[in-house]
């Protein structure tokens, strides 16, 4: 533990900002899933899950959550499947 005020107030900042992330990552990985679902019913709402996961992998990366390459690769790869399930 921590004896300078200082390093106690990083202690407490940083717990609390360990719990942000976790909370962000979640909701973002929530709504991959709920895109990915939306792609394997063949739903008519799946263009909206899409432009809702782009904007939540743009703010992660915005965030340094996640890599900006990955990021742009995720995107990529969701655009990808939205196409593909359009073709058929």
């Amino acid at each position: 533990m921590p004896n300078i005020k200082s390093a106690v107030k990083r202690v407490k900042v940083n717990a609390t900002k360990r719990m942000q992330n976790r909370i962000k990552k979640s909701e973002l990985k929530t709504t991959l899933r709920n895109f990915r679902e939306a792609l394997e019913a063949n739903s008519p709402e799946a263009q909206e899950l899409l432009r809702k996961a782009i904007k939540k992998v743009d703010q992660a990366a915005a965030k340094n959550l996640i890599h900006k390459n990955s990021a742009s690769r995720k995107k990529s790869q969701l655009q990808k499947a939205f196409a593909a399930m359009k073709a058929q």
